[in-house]
């Protein structure tokens, strides 16, 4: 068996602009790197939890990560089973392998062999709008069409909701939903009780989804909005933490979305998010994966993997925008023209 090494390094990145969310306002990011080498080669990979909303965010982070590396050097395999419940390592971990093994390229970023990862096609993703005052937002929305995006994604739930619904409309009075899809992402922000109300009031404006209304948690709840909203709902949050199969498929069953986001780092690594997406394709609903602030060696993972899993012609928008948010990123050969991510080797 070949011998393996691995290492682990902290970095800190640097967001350009503070990073808007129900959950606070981020101006750094931390992650970790994991470096694996067989004497010959090596792959990198990113282990990047996210404080308050990561399911193995704990403590002792760096010595759990360096425990699962070891076990990967002294078995020559990732064990699945004991990762199920540590998505951001075994994703970071799943790349590296990926990478080392890799004999696509000399620069071990090609992960997968599929049109995207070979620069023949992009994937389109949406344009992210982050939360702020109602003119930021607005200015935002603004420079996402200018740049061509048809597809816009506006975080709301941080200020008054009749502001967001004002913004809503705008859109609308411009651009009607042939030309411009708007999705929105509440990340949990409506109570219960308002919940329904507010779905009634952006149906109004031809929306294609709304992520996580309310809290996560209330799948009695959640289950009777996705009844009764006239709105699609897509499930985030809620899967955040559920790793076990039977209990992915038993959720699904009782809460029926329309679709489910899938973000890797979050959602159980490359194999978990496999594991949702099958379960929900059984039951006729829709899906589509999203990165998670993660800097350009995840982001890049994150992009190749979705074109493996959805094949090479993707037409639904992905959120893989988050690429250009840090001053310090890590170079990887991304670009986004348009609306569109391509993988470009020069």
């Amino acid at each position: 068996m070949k011998q393996y090494e691995a290492k682990v390094e902290e970095r800190v990145l640097h967001f350009k602009q503070p990073a808007g969310t129900s959950r606070g306002v981020y101006t750094t990011r931390k992650i970790w790197l994991v470096t694996l080498s067989d004497g010959e080669r090596s792959g990198v990979g990113e282990c990047a939890p996210l404080p308050d909303l990561s399911c193995d965010v704990r403590p002792d982070y760096a010595e759990v990560l360096k425990g699962f590396c070891q076990s990967f050097c002294e078995k020559g395999e990732i064990d699945y089973e004991a990762m199920r419940d540590y998505p951001s390592m075994l994703f970071g971990l799943e790349t590296a392998v990926l990478a080392l093994h890799s004999p696509l390229t000399t620069h071990h970023s090609r992960l997968f062999d599929t049109a995207f990862s070979r620069g023949e096609v992009g994937i389109p993703i949406n344009g992210l709008v982050w939360m702020g005052t109602f003119e930021e937002m607005q200015q935002r929305i603004e420079e996402k069409l200018e740049k061509g995006f048809h597809c816009v994604k506006l975080k709301i739930g941080a200020i008054d909701f009749d502001a967001e619904l004002e913004l809503v409309k705008q859109i609308r009075s411009r651009f009607s939903y042939h030309d411009v899809e708007l999705r929105v992402d509440a990340n949990g922000a409506f109570p219960y009780d308002e919940a329904l109300y507010k779905l009634e009031l952006l149906s109004q404006y031809a929306l294609h989804s709304i992520e996580q209304p309310i809290k996560a948690g209330q799948w009695a709840r959640m289950a009777e909005l996705c009844r009764e909203s006239p709105l699609p709902i897509a499930l985030d949050e809620e899967l955040i933490g559920v790793n076990d199969p039977e209990t992915k498929r038993q959720m699904l069953n009782i809460i029926r979305p329309a679709y489910i986001i899938l973000k890797p780092s979050l959602h159980g690594g490359m194999m978990g998010t496999r594991e949702w997406i099958e379960l929900a394709r059984d039951m006729g609903i829709g899906s589509w994966i999203t990165s998670a602030l993660e800097s350009n060696i995840g982001l890049n993972a994150i992009a190749q993997f979705c074109s493996s899993v959805y094949g090479d012609s993707i037409t639904m928008p992905q959120g893989l925008g988050t690429g250009q948010l840090f001053t310090d990123n890590i170079p990887m050969p991304l670009e986004i023209r348009g609306e569109k991510i391509w993988y470009v080797e020069h």
